[in-house]
Parts: C-alpha cells; structure tokens; sequence
C-alpha cells in the first residue's frame, strides 16, 4: 500500500503543470512530429519527440500507462464464489516506442507487465501477465493524390467501429492484441480497412505468450463520411474462426461470417447510433444463423447547468431456440468489451434482450457523474446466458426468462489529461431465471480505479 501512495504522489506531481498532448485510446494513433518544429521542448516533449538525425527525418516517441484498480465483490457470481471480503487490486502497466520515419517507414512497441494483489480466488487470464510483448509491428504508409495507403504487419490492437465485435478489451487487466497483417486506406470522406489475425494467447509467465493458432479472424471493415441522407454509415464483413467454441453445452469448431450494417451521428445535441448484423456459417455440423439489431439514442441539455444527457440502448440478440434442431441461432460477439455491460462484467451480448436508460452529468468541467439501469432477458429459453468471453455460464435448464437488473453509477474525475481517477459501484438485482439455476444472491460491486497515462 504504500508503494501505491508513492506512486500516486509522484503522479500528481508529474501532472499538476501538463499543458495539453494528443494521448489516444490507441496509442500508436498518436504523432507528435509537429515537435520537429519546436525550439524549446518541455521535459515532456523531449520524450514525445526524440530525433534521431540532426535533419529530422527519424524520430522516436516513448509512453506509457501505470492503472491501479481496486475491485471488491459481494455474492461474486451471485454467490457460487468464496466470500472475498476485503476485495483486490489489478495493477497495470504499459510501456511502449514508436520509432517513425519521415519516409513512411514505423516500428511500433509496446510491452506489458500486469498483475493482481490479494486475489484469494485463482486469477482469471485475462488478469494477469509478469512480462510479455503486447504489441510489435512493423508499418508503411504512402500518401496518394486521393489518400493515404498504408499496411501494417505483426502483433497489434485494433478495434472496429462501435467496437460491439472487435475492440481491445479495455476493463480487464490484460488488453487483447492480435498477430497478423493490416491493409488500410484512408480519406477524407471514407476509411476502410482490411486484416487477416490471430487473437493472441494471453499466459501468465514471463515472454511466454504464443501464436494462437486456434482462432482467426478477418475481414473488411468500411466508414463512409456523409453518405447521401447519412451522417456516418459503416459497412463490413467480419470472418472467425475457433476450434473450441463453445454453445449451448456443446463444444465444437465453429466458422462464422457476420455482415454488419451502422448508421451513426455523435452530434452535440442529438446522437444516433442504429447497427444491425447477421451471421452464417457452421458450428460443427449444424448450420448458423443469428442476429443482433442495436439502437442506442441520446439528448444532451446543452443549455441546462450540468449539460445532462438522457439517453436510451435497447438490443436484441439472438438465441438457440431449440438445440436439437442441427440449426444454432446463438449469436457469438466475437472479441467484444470485455466490460460490455460495465466494468463488473457479469454477462456478455449473447442471447439477450436489454434495455439500457442512463443519464450523465458534467458536475464540473473535470467531473462527471452517470447513472444506469439495464433489465436483460434471455431471448430464447432454451439457450444459456453467457459470459464477456462468449463461454456459457449456467445452462438453459429453466423455463424463466427474465435474468435480472443492473444498477449502476459512476464518479470520475479528470485530474489531467494524463491522469483520471473513476469510482463506480454496481448493484445486481438477481431475476427469475438466475434465481433458479444458481445461488440467487443479488451481487454488490465496488471498483476504483486511478489511470495515469504519460
């Protein structure tokens, strides 16, 4: 503990005086090459900007992450998990090198090293990883007369759209990357990108994550910019592959193929966002086809005290009404949010009906309040719900339908931009359906976490 109070000390030494710096979600999205032109560089910008030639055609940017994240659980599991009463915490950190070139050439690095304090339940994968290479790859981009091409070949993150099927996993401790090749184009009114990967195969030791050969995925994915009648409309396709997936209590190697559909808008007042998908293909020997249609809506006040904005999600997502029919109708998310209905990450977007009101609120210019109610429902009664990782977790055994509802506030206060303190708290009302298959306990959540991004 006191470690963690040095460490936050520092911190908010470091950030007191920042002035303001373009860090990304994505950090290699990131280029401070307008430093080149800069005299007197900051101690900061002398990490963000290191040439490496006295004409500046080679440069070198250094960053990173430290998160500290505390986690307490009452009834984990709605009670199938020994009582854990004084929670844990999730240590993160990132450090990555971005060497780029004036000519287009980059090498792009990023290491990680996570773990977990006072976990008295085995830790899950997805938690902790001593030393390993999250990120290496190489990039070439060209600009033409029309846009800039560019491909990009090795391990890296990527995350597609509104990241409902493809993102890098921000909740859990260990951020998801993927081994693999990326072409990509983009333009003023377009973006599209193309990638055949392998998800990598997160391991706990020191440099002994590996090539997962078990998973594939690929695909096109489109952004077109004000399209006629349109703001923003994405078009896709998304191909996996998984020798172990699991449906159902059946285990079997499953080839899908989603088409995807979104039509969106982030305006200030009003925001829209409408994505619809379809999947084929086969799991085993019997034939896919599921679905998904997603509508998420909101208003902001923007002349109301506090810009309060009400908004509204409501999904339906396919499942198995009938497991003995050699037909799966369960829809599979792929690599979704591993905090997909917030950080607690009780279950995830399979056989589901949700709906999803939440307000949020600017107390001050630096901090936020938000508050949410999701009420799910199983879509079929004869399908399991599932987990964040598309793995089931009670089975259909039960003729309910209604799972419960979730409750949820958040606190977060934005120190710097280098620095975001958020304390949430999440009550699980357990429904019918839980109720039959499990324990039943109503589940309490508590989570704090501090971020700190140089």
């Amino acid at each position: 503990m006191k470690k963690i109070l040095l460490a936050l000390v520092c911190i908010v030494a470091m950030t007191a005086s920042a002035q303001h710096y373009g860090i990304k979600y994505l950090r290699y999205d990131e280029d401070f090459s307008y430093l080149k032109d800069s005299t007197q560089r900051s101690p900061y910008e002398r990490l963000k900007y290191i040439p490496l030639h006295n004409d500046n055609t080679a440069w070198l940017t250094l960053g990173g992450e430290l998160r500290y994240q505390y986690q307490l659980f009452e009834n984990e599991e709605w009670g199938e998990v020994p009582e854990d009463r004084d929670g844990f915490i999730l240590i993160r950190n990132l450090f990555h090198a971005d060497l780029r070139t004036k000519s287009g050439f980059r090498l792009f690095t990023q290491l990680k090293s996570n773990g977990i304090k006072s976990r008295e339940v085995p830790p899950k994968r997805i938690d902790v990883n001593d030393f390993d290479v999250h990120q290496l790859f190489v990039e070439y981009r060209f600009p033409t007369t029309k846009g800039e091409w560019g491909a990009r070949i090795g391990r890296q993150e990527i995350r597609l759209g509104s990241q409902r099927l493809v993102t890098v996993r921000e909740g859990p401790n260990n951020r998801l990357s993927f081994d693999g090749a990326r072409a990509f184009f983009r333009a003023a009114n377009a973006t599209w990108d193309a990638f055949y990967l392998h998800p990598a195969f997160d391991q706990p030791g020191i440099l002994d994550d590996r090539f997962n050969d078990n998973n594939k995925l690929y695909g096109l994915y489109g952004v077109l910019k004000e399209p006629k009648w349109l703001n923003h409309l994405d078009l896709y396709y998304i191909g996996t592959y998984n020798r172990t997936a699991v449906f159902n209590a059946d285990a079997d190697t499953e080839s899908r193929h989603s088409f995807g559909a979104r039509v969106w808008n982030n305006g200030e007042v009003w925001m829209y966002d409408v994505e619809g998908v379809v999947q084929a293909g086969r799991f085993g020997d019997q034939d896919i086809f599921a679905y998904t249609l997603s509508i998420h809506t909101s208003y902001t006040a923007v002349n109301l005290k506090g810009r309060p904005t009400f908004g509204l999600k409501t999904e339906v997502i396919s499942g198995d009404d009938d497991p003995a029919d050699c037909k799966l109708h369960t829809f599979n998310p792929l690599y979704p949010r591993g905090a997909y209905f917030g950080l607690a990450a009780l279950i995830g977007p399979a056989n589901l009906l949700d709906v999803h009101p939440y307000l949020n609120l600017d107390l001050t210019k630096d901090l936020t309040f938000a508050l949410d109610y999701d009420w799910f429902w199983r879509y079929s009664i004869h399908d399991n719900i599932y987990g964040p990782n598309v793995r089931p977790l009670y089975t259909a055994a039960s003729s309910k339908r209604f799972i419960g509802g979730q409750l949820g506030a958040e606190v977060a206060y934005e120190v710097s931009q280098f620095l975001n303190l958020t304390l949430e708290g999440t009550w699980f009302d357990t429904g019918a359906y839980v109720a039959d298959v499990s324990p039943g306990e109503d589940i309490w959540f508590t989570a704090f976490t501090l971020q700190f991004k140089y």
